[in-house]
């Protein structure tokens, strides 16, 4: 068994610090930079947790002067950006820390872009090729992931909603890969069952989506394999019953998944974004409800990359519908819903849902083509 007490480095696609206690080596690694006015960037939760205020005592106790910037929604939008600029620009700051988890990570990247890159936000928008406008520098950043999901903290990119209409946003660039990550499982081990089982069924979708994603990309492929088999035996145990073992390779999942997305990911975000745009529904949350349809809707003409998770699942049964029983029992089993009605969606909101769904940007990656109809079909079901 390996030993999650000894901190490791690997590299992929930066710098990743991995063990328990792996944080503590921030401040010496900022002194060794020549940074001392790191602004810290997290969430209002995490910003009260004990953790975070260890991690911000270490760094005053050896002479640094700390800004925390942690007033941001769960699904940032663009003012908690611009906001997030002026307090680095005001207060003098030198780096960056990203402290938290994908709406942490996602803000502290952007505030990054934006320290230097002074055109609208969104006109750095990828989706309309913005990322032709990041020419400038970005300053020195670095993340510590706090949760097992979205794996933001190996990212190259930010999603950023538009404040009134919630239209989701990415920006992106090689520039905003985090010169290095303190991917510390400690910091997980007090997350409540809630959190970690709802960001651990993000991950598990991102390796999901990004296995039978369409494209060509064996690499991604093949991390994804690994993550979802270690996502299959760790997440019960990380959410039930914690141990540093299960919130490890939960952690080292979430990292993978983000890797391996790279490849594209598929119908479930589609599904899952417009939740979060209309009901403020926490994505990991909005991901676990609709993975089984999501998935089901996909069996037909992909069995054997069906067949192969159903193995690095570690199945009786290597079939399609053994995979969806089985993420379906496994919602049962951390305490989610496997029903729309029971995030608060109604009826009402199912037309206005399916046309957000269309029109997100995930699906076209998706390896079967999704039309409206089966936006609203997939949403009746999972009601």
């Amino acid at each position: 068994m390996t030993d999650f007490n000894t901190i490791r480095q690997y590299n992929f696609p930066t710098v990743i610090r991995f063990g328990a206690g792996a944080v503590k080596e921030l401040p010496d690694h900022l002194l060794a930079k020549g940074f001392k006015k790191p602004l810290l960037v997290t969430d209002p939760m995490v910003a009260g947790l004990d953790f975070f205020k260890k991690i911000k005592e270490d760094l005053i106790t050896k002479g640094f002067s700390v800004e925390v910037f942690s007033n941001i929604h769960k699904n940032p939008v663009k003012s908690d950006v611009l906001h997030g600029g002026e307090m680095f620009v005001a207060t003098d700051r030198d780096c960056i820390v990203g402290i938290g988890g994908g709406a942490a990570m996602d803000v502290a990247r952007a505030v990054a872009l934006r320290v230097n890159h002074h055109r609208d936000l969104f006109d750095y928008d990828d989706l309309i090729g913005g990322d032709q406008y990041v020419t400038g520098e970005v300053p020195y950043f670095i993340t510590v992931p706090t949760t097992s999901g979205t794996g933001s903290e190996v990212g190259r990119s930010a999603i950023i909603s538009e404040d009134d209409t919630h239209r989701k946003r990415i920006l992106f660039s090689p520039k905003l890969l985090a010169k290095i990550v303190f991917a510390d499982p400690m910091l997980t081990m007090e997350l409540p069952p809630f959190i970690t089982a709802a960001t651990g069924m993000d991950a598990l979708t991102h390796n999901m989506e990004a296995y039978i994603a369409k494209g060509f990309h064996p690499m991604a492929e093949g991390i994804a394999l690994q993550g979802i088999s270690l996502i299959s035996e760790s997440i019960a145990n990380a959410t039930n019953n914690p141990d540093l073992e299960a919130r490890s390779k939960m952690m080292i999942a979430s990292l993978m998944g983000a890797v391996a997305f790279q490849k594209g990911l598929g119908v479930v975000h589609s599904l899952a974004h417009p939740l979060s745009s209309m009901l403020d529904t926490h994505h990991g949350l909005a991901n676990a409800v609709n993975l089984p349809y999501g998935m089901r809707f996909n069996i037909s003409g992909f069995e054997d990359k069906f067949r192969m998770m159903a193995r690095a699942m570690e199945l009786e049964h290597e079939t399609g519908e053994a995979v969806v029983n089985r993420l379906f029992e496994l919602n049962g089993e951390l305490g989610l819903p496997t029903k729309l009605r029971d995030i608060g969606v109604n009826e009402n909101h199912l037309e206005g849902l399916a046309e957000l769904g269309f029109a997100d940007f995930c699906h076209p990656n998706n390896p079967k083509q999704v039309t409206l109809e089966d936006f609203r079909k997939l949403y009746h079901e999972a009601l």
